[in-house]
């Protein structure tokens, strides 16, 4: 690939570079786009997608989250009242 001195470039060359760079790009990237579609296409053929991994666990609540419930005397000091 030949070298490109930028600093020699006038602002016009530099935009039109840029331009023809994107325009470059936005073509390799829908090429390549397409043949990941093709082989996905393949692939699917196959029957099911693997297995996902297993949902993390909901998290736990916090003690200082819990709603406080009244606590119950012990059965000792139940059956004595």
């Amino acid at each position: 690939m030949a070298k490109i001195d930028l600093d020699s470039l006038n602002i016009e060359e530099l935009v039109a570079l840029r331009e023809r760079i994107a325009e470059k790009l936005a073509e390799k990237v829908a090429a390549r786009q397409a043949e990941l579609e093709a082989e996905l296409a393949k692939l699917s053929q196959y029957g099911k997608p693997g297995k996902k991994a297993p949902a993390a666990p909901a998290p736990k609540a916090k003690k200082a989250d819990e709603p406080l419930a009244p606590k119950e005397p012990p059965a000792d000091e139940a059956e004595a009242a």
